[in-house]
């Protein structure tokens, strides 16, 4: 996948409301608007809009039923966002080791 694809992604799961949508439907494993606007302090029209940026992202997938949509999450594409997620972990986990080590070595070339 791209990086466009990816900012697309990291921006779907940086809002609180939509990260709440994936946790109900982790849950639950399937939900519809209006089901999951029960659980959520905003509209049914807006949970369908979080939705949308969801499905955009491909971190959900939607199934017409009747007049609503039933929506699940892609597992796949989740755990491609938990992998990122645990390199820019490591990533970070590494620049900041660093950092301490030449903190550490500046100290000791202070006490010398």
């Amino acid at each position: 996948m791209t990086a466009v694809m990816d900012d697309e992604l990291w921006s779907a799961i940086g809002d609180p409301i939509r990260r709440r949508l994936l946790d109900l439907l982790l849950a639950e494993g399937i939900g519809t608007p209006t089901g999951l606007s029960d659980r959520l302090p905003i509209s049914r029209q807006a949970v369908t809009k979080h939705l949308g940026v969801l499905d955009r992202a491909g971190l959900v997938h939607a199934t017409p039923m009747g007049r609503e949509r039933r929506y699940e999450v892609d597992e796949a594409q989740l755990a491609r966002a938990v992998k990122q997620l645990n390199e820019v972990g490591r990533t970070w986990d590494a620049r900041l080791n660093r950092i301490k080590r030449i903190a550490e070595q500046i100290e000791r070339q202070k006490r010398a």
